[in-house]
């Protein structure tokens, strides 16, 4: 009897798990969702929920079907140890990689986060109890040692300490970046709305969430703050309104100018990260200019959201950021290819 799944039933695997997913009654998602909050209060049951949508998404039929047409697979009779270090700020964020090794036939050597290990180790014992043959490839490790390749995802100086460690074997290591959003004031008001998404959505803790908007006028920014006034709830969360309020204070202090609607300040600055419960903003005057500007800072940029008219390669629509397809690899770097290069 093989005890490695087939390529076939790995994919299948993922499938059954985003209908599993879809079809998870209230009960059962009540006593997750509190264990995943219990453990980090970021995780509230709106991004869980939001969190597990995205893995649904990601794993349906005809996207997988989709992404993996793209690529060769032949049957992998040299498994390889890939280590999967995950980040922990924001609910399922390690899903993609692990989905990645797992199709590819390596073994996933997982290292959870301490933030994120309820969900994570839950999805991984859901994929074992739809086909049992996965535990052969998957395993939940606190030290990833002496393993033939490595993913690791952190902060900019965690990445500094995997390149040390890791940097001698095949590896994807990605840093901080974020998101960025064009606005020329020809938005609508159900744009501009839909960008709260973008914005608020896991607090904005995710690379994907937009920190920074590049505006030809501080106009829109008045238009901006009205139509994201129907996203006050965020502001009942007690650590997203003590960040607000602690940055709302510094800039009073210091004088600094801004504007605020009671629950995100807007703050011209030159950086592209901004702090939770801050927004910078940064004008621009032709296009041209701003399409260098972005190309210069790609390194740090996992997404522009804005108007297809922009003509700016891999622009989103406002309210998409948070709702990649199998395809959307983070930073750019194809996670399968790699893996499927492993020799």
């Amino acid at each position: 009897m093989n005890l490695i799944p087939t390529f076939q039933e790995r994919v299948s695997a993922f499938i059954q798990l985003g209908k599993r997913i879809s079809e998870l009654d209230s009960e059962e998602k009540f006593s997750l969702f509190r264990k995943a909050e219990n453990q980090n209060t970021w995780f509230t049951f709106l991004s869980l929920q939001s969190a597990l949508d995205g893995i649904s998404f990601l794993s349906k039929e005809e996207n997988l079907e989709r992404w993996l047409s793209a690529y060769s697979f032949s049957k992998n009779t040299n498994p390889k140890k890939v280590g999967i270090l995950m980040a922990g700020n924001i609910p399922g964020v390690g899903f993609h990689d692990l989905m990645s090794v797992l199709i590819s036939g390596h073994v996933a050597c997982i290292k959870v986060s301490s933030s994120d290990s309820v969900l994570m180790k839950w999805i991984i014992d859901q994929l074992i109890s739809i086909n049992p043959k996965l535990e052969q490839l998957i395993s939940v490790e606190e030290m990833l040692k002496n393993k033939d390749a490595y993913i690791a995802t952190g902060s900019d100086n965690s990445a500094r300490y995997f390149e040390y460690y890791f940097g001698k074997y095949p590896h994807i290591i990605r840093a901080n970046r974020t998101s960025v959003a064009v606005l020329t004031g020809k938005e609508t008001e159900e744009e501009l709305s839909n960008l709260g998404d973008d914005i608020f959505q896991y607090f904005g803790l995710g690379c994907r969430n937009v920190s920074k908007l590049f505006v030809q006028n501080e106009e829109v920014l008045i238009r901006l703050l009205q139509a994201l006034e129907s996203r006050v709830e965020v502001a009942s969360h007690h650590k997203y309104h003590n960040n607000y309020e602690y940055n709302k204070s510094i800039y009073l202090v210091n004088g600094d100018k801004h504007l605020d609607n009671g629950f995100l300040i807007l703050k011209e600055s030159q950086e592209l990260v901004s702090p939770v419960g801050v927004l910078y903003f940064e004008k621009f005057t032709t296009l041209e200019d701003l399409k260098l500007k972005l190309t210069a800072s790609s390194p740090r940029i996992q997404c522009v959201i804005g108007r297809d008219e922009l003509k700016i390669p891999g622009v989103i629509s406002f309210g998409q950021a948070q709702m990649p397809a199998p395809w959307d690899y983070a930073d750019g770097v194809d996670t399968l290819q790699f893996l499927l290069g492993l020799d």
